[in-house]
């Protein structure tokens, strides 16, 4: 199983990134996806989201109207698109694959992502 992110990267503030995460090793269709981010000296804290079709996503209160998840199951691949980004969207970003009928969860290594001016 591998879950590897890319689109990290340096951006001003209220600039945008896109996040990708892809999947191998597991059936990508099979399993709820989820980002969540770490800021430096801090928790990692869950972000997005999106159900195995992708009908159903949630968002952290702190993203929402910003952030959008969406996933290409014909690609394994989850995305997070991030607009209007804030100096505290700094961190590292890290995809989640989750079953609750798995006794595991997956996780990526990160990504790393900095708003500064």
């Amino acid at each position: 199983v591998q879950l590897v992110e890319s689109g990290g990267g340096l951006v001003q503030p209220g600039g945008s990134l896109r996040l990708s995460c892809a999947a191998s090793g597991f059936t990508f269709s099979l399993w709820h996806m989820r980002w969540y981010r770490q800021a430096p000296g801090k928790e990692r804290e869950w972000v997005a989201l999106i159900t195995t079709t992708g009908v159903g996503t949630n968002y952290a209160e702190s993203v929402k109207g910003r952030f959008t998840i969406s996933r290409d199951n014909a690609k394994n691949t989850v995305y997070l698109q991030m607009n209007s980004l804030k100096l505290e969207d700094t961190g590292v970003y890290f995809c989640n694959a989750f079953n609750r009928n798995m006794p595991r969860d997956y996780w990526g290594q990160g990504t790393q992502v900095t708003v500064s001016p």
